[in-house]
């Protein structure tokens, strides 16, 4: 590579990674991993079924919290894959996506066995099954803990022309996955506690397959919401993201006549986005110029200014 090319040159890594969600993810994952060994175990050791279903639906949570750990290794390690046009990023994005897919088939295994015990009530040791749902609990409470995402605030201003401050929220969709996983298991075993209870005090057996379905509904509410959130991302459907408008403005702002002709955008880290504007000028002028003026949107990490020359706009 020449000099000049060396100059020019700049590195596609638009995101920081997030090693400090990549341990937790890691923890949360031996934890649960560790509980669900024991309940398969104890499951066979103790010929309990309850004690058997738990531990393999913990074993599916278990699988979610692996891929939303392995998303994170394969960001960070192919971070300078040259094959990455726009970094790995998004390899975190896709871990959530398939997570959240993981979650609706949780949800469904949940409404087939609730629906399969109202049909068919079988007997419940209800003592042994009240310990192992707080033992679970306290488990899922941990995790979650581990995994609470504090999201990051980001407030700027800009001054060309308007002064004005923006508030983003910007999440961690992969660790939203992994948290949501984890509190997903922490509601069924609420749910499993408050029916376990009433089928014990109360004779109520059917409490515990209604709150499977409850439980089952809560799940897939959750998945939805992440799946939509995550496919937006990898659809890169972002048009209607503020910055959009920012770089309108910009534009309409400028001292020299431009006219937008075409506009993509698209998100390539959790705070920053890629940027290709076509534009309409009547008088001479670079491309760079614009680029100066978009920098002061710092959330735009890589810009690309195409220029066309009209006689008059």
């Amino acid at each position: 590579m020449s000099k000049f090319d060396h100059h020019l040159a700049h590195d596609h890594v638009f995101n920081d990674g997030n090693p400090l969600a990549e341990r937790k993810t890691l923890w949360a994952l031996g934890l649960t991993a560790t509980m669900m060994v024991a309940e398969i175990g104890g499951g066979y050791l103790f010929n309990s079924m309850a004690l058997l279903a738990d531990g393999w639906h913990m074993s599916s949570h278990a699988l979610a919290l692996g891929l939303s750990a392995l998303a994170y290794v394969l960001a960070r390690r192919l971070a300078q894959d040259v094959r990455f046009a726009f970094g790995t990023w998004k390899i975190e994005i896709l871990g959530g996506y398939t997570s959240a897919l993981l979650l609706l088939g949780v949800a469904a295994l949940m409404f087939w066995q609730s629906f399969e015990r109202l049909l068919h009530p079988q007997d419940v040791h209800y003592d042994q099954a009240i310990v192992l749902a707080i033992v679970g609990l306290m488990v899922n409470l941990a995790c979650a803990w581990l995994l609470k995402d504090d999201h990051h605030h980001h407030e700027h201003g800009h001054g060309h022309g308007h002064d004005h401050a923006h508030d983003h929220h910007h999440h961690d969709l992969n660790l939203r996955s992994a948290y949501l996983h984890v509190v997903a298991d922490a509601a069924t075993s609420v749910l499993a506690i408050v029916a376990l209870f009433g089928g014990k005090l109360y004779g109520a057996v059917w409490l515990d397959p209604a709150m499977g379905i409850v439980g089952g509904v809560l799940v897939s509410v959750w998945a939805v919401g992440l799946i939509r959130d995550s496919g937006r991302i990898l659809l890169d459907a972002e048009m209607d993201a503020p910055v959009v408008d920012e770089i309108r403005e910009v534009v309409a702002d400028s001292p020299i006549a431009a006219r937008i002709c075409d506009l993509h955008v698209w998100r390539v880290g959790r705070q920053k986005y890629a940027c290709i504007l076509g534009l309409a000028v009547a008088e001479e002028v670079q491309p760079d110029y614009f680029r100066r003026q978009l920098a002061i949107h710092e959330e735009l990490a890589h810009v690309t200014v195409e220029i066309t020359r009209v006689p008059s706009l």
